[in-house]
């Protein structure tokens, strides 16, 4: 069986790669950070993959597209984790700078995705109507 999934977005394939730096860099952080920062940062990396996959899996336009707002939230929140992250000098700017070019390309992704949605519903929708 070859199923092509969320698992084949390239956005979704992004995300992963963000989460996965996420995960190495924090291993760097003080130990007073597990519950704080760690968590925080952790949280929201895993948090655009999820959604994308929950939002693939909904099948519906409206409900699709919002879990992909959700995962684009958290693409940001990401990246002001990781300011927060350098101006504590937890990270410095080399990985910042990596990070937050991570985050952009995950970003226009989703958006892409997004844009792809509502253009796929226009079209179904004048195919179901051709008069309006």
């Amino acid at each position: 069986m070859n199923y092509k999934g969320y698992k084949d977005l390239e956005c979704y394939k992004q995300a992963r790669l963000l989460r996965i730096f996420i995960a190495g860099i924090t291993k760097q952080f003080p130990p007073h950070e597990k519950f704080l920062i760690i968590a925080q940062v952790t949280d929201s990396s895993r948090s655009i993959t999820t959604n994308i996959a929950e939002g693939y899996g909904r099948y519906t336009f409206t409900d699709t597209r919002n879990f992909f707002i959700i995962a684009r939230g958290s693409t940001t929140e990401t990246m002001e984790h990781l300011a927060t992250a350098f101006d504590e000098q937890y990270i410095n700017e080399e990985t910042l700078k990596s990070g937050e070019e991570m985050c952009e390309l995950v970003f226009k992704l989703i958006n892409g995705y997004i844009a792809y949605l509502d253009k796929s519903k226009r079209q179904i929708k004048q195919t179901s109507n051709p008069n309006s």
